[in-house]
């Protein structure tokens, strides 16, 4: 897959998030991962991330959004229940992108939000934990941008033929 993207998230509080959000970003090739103005116990933070990803994967800890520094060419998308957002599935992802999240029990601040280039949305009846909307946001751009072949119009034409029925018989060997 070309280009990188980092993960993050402004005002995290919980660590055991923090965690599986870095363990999930190590799994999925993430090139770094970022939190601002985060309030958590750093010890707990390990908990979750049991792949060990600080060995792996850059943090950037900043205070600050106004101390946030991304890469020269690194387009920031903002993850939000917002009516001005794009659907997820919709949306194409930059090359290069840092994906910022809000925290666990709060929306993006409204400074964060002007900040980004675009605001994305998880089409989901309400908001769901924060590690699991980061996996989804990184699997969504695994799939879109990392060469797969589009899906199959149907089930009968996925590899193996339709699945088999009461009527369907496997062919005689001869």
């Amino acid at each position: 897959m070309r280009g990188y993207f980092g993960i993050g998230s402004e005002r995290i509080s919980k660590a055991m998030n923090l965690g599986a959000v870095l363990r999930t970003a190590h799994a999925f090739n993430a090139s770094f991962a970022f939190s601002i103005k985060a309030h958590y116990k750093a010890r707990e933070v390990n908990l979750a991330d049991t792949s060990k990803s600080d060995t792996h994967l850059p943090l950037y800890e900043w205070a600050t959004l106004d101390d946030m520094r991304l890469p020269k060419g690194c387009v920031l998308v903002g993850v939000e229940l917002d009516d001005r957002a794009v659907d997820l599935p919709s949306f194409r992802h930059p090359l290069n992108a840092a994906y910022l999240l809000g925290p666990e029990k709060g929306s993006l601040s409204p400074e964060a939000s002007a900040l980004c280039t675009h605001l994305v949305k998880i089409p989901t009846r309400f908001c769901v934990n924060l590690s699991i909307a980061a996996a989804v946001v990184m699997y969504d751009r695994m799939i879109s941008m990392g060469g797969y072949p589009p899906r199959p119009v149907s089930s009968s034409n996925s590899i193996g033929g339709p699945p088999p029925t009461a009527e369907w018989r496997a062919p005689r060997r001869r």
